[in-house]
């Protein structure tokens, strides 16, 4: 029997990158999977129909800044289902500029994006479906960047620009951990988890072009299927008494 059968999973962010292979990893353990983006999500649809074409896969395009769209999604999956088991908060934008450079604008897209969109999913899933249902799984995805206040690596642009992510990124990534500590505290008496997984330098989209200083033991850059398969242990009931944690996953550059 696969980890995850039929339970029911929604992972934002899904269109591509660390979203697409977590939906991927979480449909090949038997999870239905809903896939939330504001990207088109149907190639990682048809990915996970020839993956495990048992699994029921639907799709949401949505900003997920926006809370009656987040709950619409929730109330939606939980009705059409008739439970919700995984939440799988990915979505994210990342600003490069530096502090001398960042605007309002990137600042709160960053924050809005990684921060409220979390928050937003977390509170909808949480309350009442999950504490319903009395299980759950919240897998927040943050970063190192969170942890050490992004990794120095590249070279600066005359705009401010370079492969380091900017302040807006590291605070809302870091409020994203404080965010998974916080809820892990409210709701473990309800039967839920909620964990943080902080990846480092990921071959996606938001690397793509950056020149990483790889100082660090394991010497390369990470794949999303790296973060996929610690979705998958977080969400599986192998991890049923595992809450609150940041489970970096960044090929050591972030030890200590």
């Amino acid at each position: 029997m696969k980890r995850l059968e039929n339970r029911v999973s929604i992972v934002t962010g899904a269109a591509r990158g660390i979203g697409a292979a977590a939906a991927k990893a979480l449909a090949r353990e038997g999870s239905h999977v809903v896939l939330v983006d504001v990207l088109e999500c149907k190639t990682t649809k048809q990915e996970i129909n020839e993956l495990n074409p048992e699994v029921e896969v639907l799709i949401h395009n949505i900003d997920i800044k926006e809370r009656a769209l987040v709950e619409g999604v929730v109330n939606e999956t939980a009705e059409h289902f008739g439970r919700l088991d995984v939440v799988v908060n990915n979505a994210g934008t990342c600003s490069r500029l530096d502090l001398e450079h960042m605007t309002d604008d990137m600042w709160f897209r960053d924050i809005d994006t990684n921060l409220r969109g979390a928050f937003l999913f977390t509170q909808s899933a949480i309350y009442p479906h999950m504490k319903k249902q009395g299980s759950g799984k919240i897998i927040n995805i943050s970063s190192i960047s969170g942890i050490m206040g992004g990794p120095i690596s590249g070279v600066k642009a005359e705009n401010g620009e370079s492969g380091r992510s900017g302040p807006a990124y590291a605070a809302s990534k870091g409020g994203v951990i404080a965010l998974t500590k916080w809820v892990a505290k409210e709701v473990g008496e309800l039967g839920i988890c909620c964990n943080s997984i902080a990846p480092g330098p990921i071959e996606t989209a938001i690397t793509k072009g950056m020149n990483y200083k790889l100082e660090q033991p394991i010497q390369r850059m990470g794949e999303p299927e790296d973060i996929a398969e610690a979705v998958v242990y977080l969400a599986s009931p192998g991890a049923d008494y595992v809450t609150g944690q940041v489970l970096k996953v960044c090929g050591g550059s972030a030890i200590g």
